[in-house]
């Protein structure tokens, strides 16, 4: 996999498309990219509606904010001619045990020629909680514009490039050029809570709606610095919980401590033997499915740009556990992490208690990479904890469960898709784009391409240090506004290869 991704970058650089002012390809983009410019504030304005909604899918009582949001998604989408269905994803049942019906996706289709390849594009319009009180600058929820940089929530993440994808199949209509892809799209409002119901309705719209889409593009993630990038991969991800019970109800300390096995103590013990202090997962076996590194495989990391001393500023962090860029990359990328995320039951609140809990429960997840399967995974740590358990002597007992289990995905840069999102990255920005895998985990990537079986690829024009789920969050206008037009260009390129081949 490694040499072929060499391979194809020395490929695609020799065949690098030279826009001359004379070309026709030129002038076609050349007449797009004007129509952007003069519609950007128009396309800001869209946005800031579009941020105004709290669509906070963490929380039940905003979903009908998820739904105004799916409305006017499917608002734009008819306005421009396309086709909307809102497909019911089933229910969901509260801590109340009531059930309530989850918001639908939208699958949307503008007019179909048979002889043009077709891309669907998937977003999400749900976003993060937030308030003015967590720290944010501005009104999270009110689209502000301070240096060039569009805050609000869910400006990055991800309802600006969700209308810089429509903005792209309008700039066409607009300039009355003939739509060169056909154009499907799916967008749904539970992505940022684990878009329920989505794995399965893809399984039964695989041969209907997807039986005649080409590639899918996802542009939920970010470039890793201040150039455009490709994503060809991304991690999985598990997460775990860590269960130690002793007495039946919570004991004085000043009784009862230095005489019983705390559980607490046995948590410790057991989240402390998960890692050591250079990070390198101490689970046994864990790192074995990793496939080892090749001096090729080296090389892909040694032109991408990527800033330590900005990255430690953004972070507010003082140093990293690597000393180089290459290693902080690969650990993000090609090296599985384990990161302790809570205790529950301890004491958290401020002040002081001096009590010992006596059920503790420490959740941590796992960033898995290809090669391992969450299974295995699982298997792995369970036996692992059950055995530092058994090491303690204790009268207490232990339950480890796990969910989520996503797979990591990887994709073939070799793929018409990244051919054409080469070429469309040098006619907006005129460099190459960096070829880049992602350390979080979305897990409808490689749900799309294990299902369906379709070319898919990520195609992100957020910055690195865009926020996204954070305070502040932003996406900057020249983000906005030259995505809009890379994703143009994307369509425009993708026809070109057909055409081509």
């Amino acid at each position: 996999m490694v040499g072929l991704l060499l391979t194809v970058i020395m490929l695609l650089h020799a065949s690098s498309t030279s826009y001359s002012s004379s070309s026709p390809s030129s002038a076609v983009l050349q007449t797009l990219f004007q129509y952007i410019n003069d519609h950007q504030n128009e396309f800001v304005q869209r946005l800031g509606e579009w941020v105004a909604v709290k669509s906070d899918s963490s929380n039940q009582a905003l979903w009908g904010e998820v739904r105004k949001s799916l409305n006017m998604t499917s608002d734009r989408i008819q306005a421009m001619g396309g086709q909307v269905e809102f497909a019911e994803v089933g229910t969901k049942q509260l801590p109340n045990g009531e059930s309530v019906a989850l918001p639908p996706v939208i699958l949307a289709q503008f007019k179909r020629d048979p002889s043009k390849p077709t891309v669907c594009f998937y977003g999400h319009t749900d976003v993060q909680p937030a308030k003015k009180e967590d720290g944010w600058s501005t009104d999270p929820y009110t689209l502000t514009e301070i240096n060039g940089n569009l805050y609000g929530r869910g400006a990055t993440d991800n309802k600006g490039p969700v209308l810089a994808w429509l903005h792209a199949v309008e700039t066409y209509q607009g300039t009355k050029q003939e739509m060169p892809v056909n154009i499907k799209i799916i967008v749904e409002g539970m992505e940022e809570v684990g878009s329920d119901g989505l794995a399965e309705l893809i399984r039964q719209r695989n041969d209907s709606f997807f039986s005649d889409v080409d590639y899918i593009v996802i542009s939920d993630n970010v470039w890793v610095s201040r150039h455009p990038a490709l994503t060809y991969g991304t991690r999985g991800s598990s997460y775990f919980f860590v269960e130690v019970e002793g007495p039946k109800l919570d004991l004085h300390s000043g009784v009862f401590g230095g005489s019983i096995q705390e559980p607490m103590t046995d948590l410790i013990a057991l989240l402390g033997s998960l890692l050591d202090n250079t990070g390198k997962i101490l689970v046994p076996g864990l790192n074995d499915a990793v496939a080892p590194l090749t001096e090729e495989e080296k090389k892909l990391y040694e032109d991408i740009h990527f800033d330590l001393d900005e990255m430690k500023k953004t972070a507010g962090v003082k140093r990293f556990l690597q000393d180089n860029k290459e290693g902080i990359l690969m650990a993000r990328w090609r090296y599985p992490s384990l990161s302790i995320h809570g205790i529950e039951g301890a004491f958290s609140d401020p002040g002081s208690k001096t009590v010992i809990p006596r059920r503790v429960i420490g959740k941590f997840s796992i960033r898995q990479v290809p090669n391992m399967e969450p299974a295995v995974v699982e298997t792995q740590v369970k036996k692992h904890l059950e055995e530092v358990f058994a090491k303690q002597k204790s009268p207490n007992t232990l339950k480890v469960t796990t969910t989520v289990g996503a797979k990591p995905w990887m994709a073939n840069v070799n793929d018409v898709p990244y051919v054409a999102g080469r070429k469309a990255v040098k006619a907006v920005f005129g460099e190459e784009p960096e070829l880049i895998r992602e350390g979080s985990t979305i897990p409808i990537a490689n749900n799309f391409q294990e299902v369906t079986g379709k070319s898919t690829m990520m195609l992100p024009i957020s910055g690195h240090d865009d926020g996204e789920h954070s305070q502040n969050e932003k996406i900057s206008r020249y983000n906005f506004i030259e995505g809009t037009k890379l994703f143009a260009a994307f369509f425009h390129e993708l026809a070109q290869l057909q055409k081509d081949s």
